[in-house]
């Protein structure tokens, strides 16, 4: 007779059966291919949900985000005297913004649930200790995240005068609606996500699949890739916008290395203490 551990499930057998069945055709408890792809499929999926439910929200939202973008050329108009406009170029195309403008903000706004998806699909099956890995790479993406959006959005002003300002002095700028703010929103989402990769490096390091050292010996190749990103993202006439945009992405790199390194000493001194430890004790048996 089996006694059943207080707070255990009341029926184990098909878990307990599942698992003799998973350990049979994989030994190692490695995930096969198919299983990598079914699980890929279901983080999607919840991932997709997400981004849906926020463009619903977004929608509603669609009229003051598009005062705000459009905002920057008023003030070209206003400050230098130029006709300076949005424009439509078809029947639908205000309608087309709207749904472009909510899937940017469902993007935004469900950015808990995909980034804690793509987490868990880089580092599945983690140990009860180790859960808080996930809750503590969440509470930092999002913040990180959203902080890069408002980065980019704070400098998506300096980099429309600094495109318009080509345009010569007698000339009308009338701009596509739609690719003056796909320009806007990839800028905005790709400043975000690079925001949140020095975040994948640290938790990665306190799941123990890379050290910080290893971070530490690529920077030059993370200085580059910044500056090439920051680069692409910004007009190559403005450098003073690409510089601003490479401090706090190098900034968030070096603390990340700073961080995983203190973890690695950390992680150095807990094995010594357990090998001492661990050696006592065969002493004192012996």
């Amino acid at each position: 007779m089996t006694v059943q551990p207080e707070g255990a499930p009341l029926s184990v057998e098909p878990a307990k059966s599942k698992a003799k069945k998973s350990r049979k055709r994989d030994p190692d408890g490695r995930m096969r291919l198919a299983e990598h792809l079914i699980e890929f499929r279901n983080r999607l999926i919840i991932a997709a949900i997400g981004i849906v439910l926020g463009m619903v929200g977004g929608f509603l939202l669609t009229d003051w985000v598009f005062n705000l973008m459009a905002a920057p050329i008023h003030d070209i108009a206003e400050t230098r005297g130029r006709t300076a406009d949005l424009n439509f170029q078809s029947v639908t195309g205000a309608f087309d913004l709207r749904l472009q403008i909510s899937l940017g903000l469902g993007v935004i706004l469900s950015s808990p649930v995909w980034l804690y998806q793509i987490w868990m699909f880089i580092v599945p099956g983690l140990k009860k200790n180790e859960r808080w890995y996930a809750i503590g790479f969440v509470g930092t993406a999002i913040p990180l995240f959203l902080a890069g959006v408002w980065v980019a959005w704070m400098l998506m002003p300096r980099i429309v005068e600094v495109m318009v300002s080509f345009a010569p002095e007698d000339s009308s700028s009338l701009i596509s609606a739609g690719d003056y703010y796909k320009l806007i929103m990839t800028l905005c989402i790709a400043v975000g996500i690079a925001f949140v990769l020095p975040v994948v490096l640290v938790m990665l390091n306190f799941a123990g699949i890379i050290t910080g050292s290893a971070i530490l010996k690529g920077w030059r190749t993370a200085v580059l890739l910044v500056a090439l990103f920051a680069a692409m993202a910004t007009p190559s006439a403005d450098v003073l916008s690409m510089f601003f945009l490479m401090a706090p992405m190098l900034g968030l790199y070096f603390l990340a290395v700073g961080i995983a390194m203190i973890n690695d000493r950390r992680r150095a001194r807990k094995h010594k203490r357990f090998e001492a430890d661990l050696a006592a004790a065969e002493a004192s048996a012996a």
